[in-house]
């Protein structure tokens, strides 16, 4: 299976900055990416509604028979990864827990984690965490303006940006965490000024770079890495609009993708025998 594609799906745009990360740190591997655009944001949706949309997101990019599943989407991440796990047939990847790990092995003060609504309801970076440092402070906070902000294309330094940054932040900052997890994949694309409104002794830890590394540790350990130095492909599926993503795509994932299939959501279906009925 060295040679089969990793798959990476995620609630729309945003998890083309850990596809940025994969191909980094993972020149060689060959990446088949849904963004399910139609139907974003997730991150407002009930819990039931984002294990359905991810498990229908998974199981159409395991029709290209991939070797590793990457779950790009926080949201995602936090609602439905222990259904994502007992069902697929390959390694799951999600971007909570490397980040947990790394935010705790940089420092031993609190971590400040920003999200979604969704993921941060959830509870999921504060477990994830305490599962490493039972005794460790998490402060969390939901920004959920930050991912139609981002979409809309603004710049780190427009008014509104700062304005809505300057409305979630200060407890985070009255509280100065040794690190803050960038819990959404658009996030990243505010690091700058995210940064400097929380000073530089708080360290920013992007999930999608976290992920990344685990996918390396873990195809490595699986002797599943591709043999090819560089070179690897991305092939690209969104549920809406691929003119707007192929234009949009230099902003979240640092390169022009000029080829993007349309593929509708009446094409996304629950795997076989697959029913989300937890709530």
């Amino acid at each position: 299976m060295r040679n089969s594609p990793i798959a990476v799906f995620d609630s729309g745009l945003g998890g083309l900055t850990v596809v940025r990360e994969l191909l980094s740190e993972l020149p060689g591997e060959d990446i088949i990416y849904l963004g399910d655009s139609a139907r974003v944001p997730w991150g407002i949706r009930s819990p039931e509604t984002i294990r359905r949309y991810a498990m229908e997101s998974a199981g159409y990019l395991m029709g290209f028979a991939p070797k590793m599943l990457v779950v790009a989407c926080n949201t995602a991440s936090a609602a439905a990864l222990e259904e994502l796990e007992a069902w697929s047939p390959v390694q799951v990847v999600d971007v909570i827990r490397p980040s947990a790990l790394a935010a705790v092995g940089c420092t031993d003060k609190a971590v400040g984690v920003i999200g979604t609504e969704a993921t941060i309801a959830s509870g999921a970076y504060q477990r994830a965490i305490q599962a490493l440092d039972p005794q460790r402070e998490v402060i969390s906070a939901a920004c959920p303006l930050l991912v139609p902000i981002v979409e809309e294309g603004r710049s780190e330094q427009d008014p509104i940006v700062l304005h809505v940054l300057g409305d979630y932040l200060p407890r985070l900052q009255r509280r100065r965490p040794g690190a803050l997890i960038l819990g959404c994949t658009h996030y990243p694309l505010l690091a700058g000024t995210i940064g400097k409104l929380m000073g530089p002794d708080v360290v920013l830890i992007d999930s999608g770079k976290s992920a990344a590394r685990q996918v390396r540790r873990q195809l490595q350990q699986g002797e599943l890495l591709n043999p090819r130095p560089e070179g690897g492909r991305l092939i690209c599926y969104t549920t809406d609009n691929p003119q707007r993503f192929s234009r949009l795509s230099m902003r979240f994932g640092g390169r022009q993708i000029d080829q993007v299939t349309f593929v509708g959501t009446d094409q996304l279906q629950l795997p076989a025998g697959e029913k989300i009925v937890r709530s």
